[in-house]
């Protein structure tokens, strides 16, 4: 009899990025990619119309989590001065027993935008920040 699997749970992940302390984050986003198709339409043919497989595109990604360390806005403060330093990055996604069960290597990130939440006195919400990256795509890592 084979052993049921439950799919994975978004909540059980960890970020990791090359040269970076970065900490923990509360949400990632942007984990998708997209094949573009060109339709070309044939004479003659009216029944349908060809689609072509053009180029891949990514959106780009944004972590968000609590404000904390420096290194995120240190990193981001650089690409703004125009000392761009391209960066991996590998979001790992945890079974239930807390081990590797899914993986994306994201390549060559670089950070185009930072912001934090609004300050507000009468919140008692915790300041977040988020980073946006631009990369050159994400494959399954092992």
């Amino acid at each position: 009899m084979a052993k049921r699997q439950d799919p994975f749970r978004g909540f059980r992940y960890v970020v990791e990025m090359e040269g970076l302390v970065s900490g923990g984050f509360l949400r990632v986003k942007g984990l998708s990619r997209e094949v573009r198709v060109e339709s070309y339409k044939e004479g003659g043919v009216n029944e349908y119309e060809h689609k072509l497989a053009s180029n891949v595109t990514y959106p780009n990604l944004v972590l968000e989590r609590g404000l904390a360390l420096d290194d995120l806005f240190k990193w981001a403060q650089a690409a703004a001065d125009g000392q761009v330093q391209r960066r991996n990055l590998w979001i790992r996604l945890h079974d239930e027993a807390n081990d590797n069960a899914w993986a994306w290597e994201v390549a060559q990130a670089i950070p185009v935008k930072w912001s934090a939440s609004d300050l507000d006195a009468t919140s008692q919400q915790v300041v977040m920040e988020s980073l946006e990256l631009a990369h050159h795509g994400l494959r399954k890592a092992t």
